[in-house]
């Protein structure tokens, strides 16, 4: 499979091939599927059609509409996202078959953003054989402030290694909220401008709203007051409590993982924590190093998820501040959790 830079030779092809596989992380699937389909319409695909391939998907819709004739006479792009990188076994035959005999003046463009080497099989390397099919994988954590970089200059901005190195940190490898930051910056400061970290610091924080990475941020240090803070601030939003709590019972069970293990650096290289989230950690266990402590504030977490639901008795803003406040002050809140 190519990689990203080998891909961007690949857009200016003219003409482009007749099969495309995109496969890996979401953002980067999305951007690249997004470029081709421009291309094509620059060369005269101006038909596109999307299909979604999820696991009720009737395969038989692309084959059928592969074997039929454009109702417009004219160059067709199928898009066709298939998100486990799966398609079964009628979709590798249709696949196969497609491939086999690719139809004229059409493309077909599938896009996956669940992909491994365990996912290749005889339908990828048949796209491979009559097209192409690229594997676009996130930065490595020393790659990410350069693509970030990238990603600015991009925007027209620029920013010096500390900014960048810091929003690198803050992002924790999330392409998704990494580009909506500089999205913001884009907004925020006027083109050509040279970014610092003071200035990013300002710009984003500031503008960040209450945002729920922030919360987890400051229980994770015990910051109690900046938690309730945030919560409070997000209540005031309007947001959902039901996706803060599922944030919340994944950071407490990655907690609790560490707690557990015998090894905590071995244990966090395999939760793929950045060095900043580390820390954080690592402050957490220091409070309370007991790994029952943190499956017990699971249980507690989940017992505020039913009340938000309506399938338990309670208040669950003022049960998630207990909770915060819990784990940010174990000794003076042992008696507040009742699971």
């Amino acid at each position: 499979m190519l990689n990203a830079r080998a891909w961007q030779k690949e857009l200016t092809r003219d003409p482009l091939q007749s099969v495309y596989l995109l496969a890996g992380e979401e953002l980067l699937v999305i951007e690249a599927g997004d470029a081709l389909c421009r291309r094509a319409r620059e060369l005269g695909y101006t038909e596109r059609v999307s299909m979604d391939a999820g696991s009720k998907f009737d395969w038989n819709e692309l084959a059928s509409a592969g074997a039929a004739l454009s109702l417009f006479a004219t160059r067709r792009c199928f898009d066709l996202r298939l998100p486990s990188g799966r398609p079964g076994r009628k979709g590798a035959e249709v696949i196969s078959q497609w491939c086999a005999h690719p139809p004229a003046d059409t493309i077909l463009l599938i896009r996956c953003t669940t992909w491994s080497r365990k996912h290749a099989a005889a339908w990828s390397r048949a796209i491979e054989q009559v097209g192409i099919a690229v594997q676009l994988t996130p930065p490595s954590p020393d790659k990410m402030a350069a693509w970030l970089g990238e990603r600015l200059r991009l925007r027209g901005l620029d920013a010096d290694a500390d900014a960048l190195n810091w929003l690198a940190q803050r992002t924790e490898g999330n392409l998704l909220a990494a580009t909506q930051e500089i999205d913001k910056l884009a907004i925020l400061c006027p083109a050509s401008s040279r970014l610092l970290r003071t200035t990013l610091e300002t710009l984003v924080l500031d503008s960040a709203r209450y945002d729920a990475f922030g919360l987890v941020d400051a229980i994770l240090l015990g910051d109690s007051s900046r938690a309730m803070r945030v919560l409070r601030g997000l209540r005031a939003e309007g947001e959902d409590l039901v996706p803060l709590l599922g944030l919340l019972v994944s950071q407490l069970g990655v907690a609790s993982r560490l707690a557990s293990a015998t090894d905590f650096s071995a244990q966090a290289r395999l939760e793929r924590l950045w060095s900043t989230r580390q820390s954080q950690f690592r402050c957490a266990l220091g409070r309370q190093g007991n790994a029952r402590f943190w499956q017990r504030l699971m249980v507690w977490a989940g017992r505020i998820d039913r009340m938000s639901k309506g399938q338990a008795h309670g208040n669950p803003w003022i049960e998630t501040e207990r909770l915060l406040v819990a784990i940010c002050q174990p000794r003076a809140a042992a008696g507040l959790a009742k699971v």
